[in-house]
C-alpha cells in the first residue's frame, strides 16, 4: 500500500522517529522493505568515532543503523559515505558527497552534541573569496528523508525520467499533484519543489526541469509520454 507521502512527511519534519518511519514506509512502497541486515553495525560507527575523535550524533547513528547498507536509498546519484569514509573538513563532519565531488554535506562540528543537528552543504567554488558553505536543512533526520527521496529519482532506470518544463508546465504541477511540505532548501532558496500524484513522484527545479520517478512503468508512461493529460488540467 502506498503511504500518504505528504502527511507522513509533515510528521517527519518535527519528529525524528517519524522520519525513520517515513524512510521505512517509502522503502517498502517504492523500492524494497528494510531488513535487519540493511544497517551498518555499531562496531563500524564506534570505529569511525575513534578514528575521527568525535562522537556521532544520535540521529546519525540511527540513520546508519537503519539503512546505511542500502545504496538504492542513499547512493544512486550522490553518495552516502560508509562509516570508514566519513571525514572532517571545512568545520564539518562530512557524510555525503555529490557524484562529481562538487558538493559535500555535513554536520557542523559545533553541532555534534545535538541529537538531531542541522546539515550544511559545502560547495567547491572557483572564487576563493566566496563562502563555500550554506545551510541545507535544520535536522539531520529531515536531510535523510530528502536524500532518500532524491536518490529514488535515478533508479531503477525503467521507472525514472527527466523532462524540461516551461512556465505553463511548472504551474500545472501545482494543479496535478500534492506539494510535499519540505522546507525551502538550501537556506534562502525556493528553487526546489516536490510533488506527488498517483504512483508518481516529481522534483521540479527552478521551474525549468523535473525529475520523475514512478512506481510502475504504466504510471511513468502516462506522465512522461502523454503530458497533455495532466499539464493542461
Amino acid at each position: 500500500m502506498q503511504p500518504d507521502l505528504a502527511a507522513r512527511l509533515a510528521q517527519a519534519l518535527h519528529d525524528r522517529e517519524a522520519a525513520w518511519t517515513f524512510v521505512r514506509e517509502f522503502a517498502e512502497a517504492w523500492s524494497a522493505p528494510l531488513t535487519d541486515t540493511d544497517g551498518t553495525g555499531n562496531d563500524e560507527l564506534d570505529a569511525a568515532e575513534a578514528r575521527l575523535g568525535v562522537k556521532l550524533p544520535r540521529a546519525v547513528r540511527e540513520a546508519y543503523l537503519l539503512f546505511g547498507r542500502r545504496p538504492d536509498l542513499t547512493s544512486n546519484q550522490d553518495r552516502l559515505l560508509a562509516p570508514e569514509k566519513l571525514f572532517v573538513d571545512h568545520g564539518m563532519l562530512v557524510f555525503r558527497e555529490e557524484n562529481q565531488w562538487v558538493a559535500h554535506w555535513g554536520v557542523p562540528l559545533e553541532a555534534l552534541d545535538q541529537d538531531d543537528p542541522p546539515v550544511t552543504m559545502w560547495m567547491s567554488l572557483a572564487d576563493p573569496a566566496a563562502d563555500p558553505k550554506t545551510a541545507w536543512l535544520d535536522r539531520f533526520s529531515v536531510a535523510c528523508v530528502e536524500m532518500v527521496l532524491s536518490e529514488s529519482l535515478f533508479e531503477p532506470e525503467d521507472l525514472a525520467a527527466s523532462m524540461e518544463l516551461d512556465e505553463d508546465d511548472a504551474a500545472a504541477l501545482e494543479r496535478w499533484g500534492t506539494r510535499l511540505p519540505l522546507p525551502d532548501y538550501p537556506a534562502g532558496s525556493t528553487e526546489t519543489r516536490w510533488f506527488v500524484g498517483p504512483d508518481v513522484l516529481v522534483r521540479a527545479h527552478d521551474r525549468q526541469w523535473a525529475w520523475v520517478r514512478a512506481r510502475t512503468e504504466e504510471a511513468l508512461d502516462e506522465f512522461v509520454d502523454a503530458p497533455e493529460e495532466w499539464l493542461r488540467r
